[in-house]
């Protein structure tokens, strides 16, 4: 029997310098793992474990259920979803990277937990670059910022200049330390100079119910069809989105970038994750049938109905995706650590 080719290197074991190095290199061992499936022992050979690192209810939750249908299908197996939310998905990432490497426990995840909230939690759980590794990308999302009931201004702008003539009087939620929302919250912060209160919850759904009833005046959140509805009956007010562009469902609401802030107009960026170490033509193979599933169209539609946006490609890509994102995290903390709070 042949042996199967060696998994990608652990991130973490290679300077900073060479992280998109290492990215690129990926390219070259999956280009080799489809020759090596025939070789590789029977997998899966029991269901697989789909950990999704956020609690039930939000759209990232809603979405991973979406995918385990198909994937179980494209298996042959079941996959079962295991919700393990807490630390702005960290918590999730860290029981992946302590799986077996074979190919029957992932994570559904945000790459924030993993190029983000390790530096912010210094002396905390894992640094998982070393101990996970990229399968593939599933969705874009764009972040929608709205204000709540208590909330006076209607827009964006003036919500800062309140926050500016009344310090920490603007409360801004999000789903979690280190989240995207947080991240946009940090960045208008930065640039704007406007000293703002961050409220961190750990996921959107609670998030969601306290913005309604106005426990603080601003919330910064993955779109779904829920808020959009909420904005529709005036519940909420739409401020901005972090989105390339502006979003056909609203059309009048100013992405961040046009209103002067392109650093803070960030999209969450989610996939699959494998534990490090997991053989390359198994990551290969779930990669393969994760994109097939995009291609086929109802996944795909099943995005595009929660207004995200379908993402797909190599192993390789991915994992270039989160090398960068990481050395620019890297950048954003070493020079501004004071405002991630």
């Amino acid at each position: 029997m042949l042996r199967l080719p060696e998994p990608l290197p652990a991130i973490a074991s290679l300077p900073r310098r060479r992280l998109l190095r290492w990215a690129a290199g990926g390219a070259a061992l999956v280009a080799a793992a489809p020759a090596m499936h025939a070789a590789a022992p029977r997998w899966p050979s029991r269901p697989v474990r789909l950990i999704v690192v956020y609690p039930p209810g939000g759209v990232s939750d809603a979405t991973a259920r979406a995918l385990a249908q198909p994937l179980a299908r494209a298996l042959g197996v079941p996959v079962l979803v295991d919700n393990r939310a807490g630390a702005g998905g960290s918590v999730g990432i860290d029981l992946l990277a302590r799986a077996a490497p074979d190919g029957h426990t992932l994570a559904f995840s945000a790459i924030t937990p993993v190029t983000l909230q390790p530096l912010l939690v210094p002396g905390g759980l894992r640094d998982p670059l070393g101990l996970v590794m990229p399968v593939v990308g599933i969705m874009h999302t764009p972040v929608l910022v709205m204000g709540t009931p208590a909330l006076g201004p209607r827009s964006f702008t003036e919500m800062v200049a309140l926050a500016r003539t009344r310090p920490g009087a603007v409360r801004w939620a999000s789903s979690g330390v280190a989240t995207t929302g947080h991240m946009v919250l940090v960045q208008t912060r930065l640039y704007s100079g406007a000293d703002i209160t961050h409220v961190p919850y750990q996921g959107g759904g609670a998030q969601l119910n306290d913005a309604l009833g106005g426990q603080f005046e601003v919330l910064s959140s993955n779109l779904a069809a829920q808020q959009l509805e909420y904005v529709a009956a005036g519940r909420l007010h739409a401020l901005a989105v972090g989105s390339p562009a502006r979003l056909p469902a609203l059309r009048e609401v100013p992405t961040l970038a046009e209103l002067g802030y392109p650093r803070a107009n960030l999209s969450s960026l989610f996939g699959l994750f494998a534990p490090a170490h997991t053989p390359t033509a198994v990551v290969q193979g779930l990669n393969e049938a994760v994109n097939r599933i995009l291609g086929a169209g109802g996944f795909a539609a099943v995005l595009r109905d929660k207004h995200l946006l379908p993402a797909g490609g190599t192993v390789a890509t991915f994992a270039q995706q989160i090398a960068a994102d990481r050395q620019g995290n890297e950048a954003l903390v070493r020079h501004s650590s004071a405002v991630l709070r």
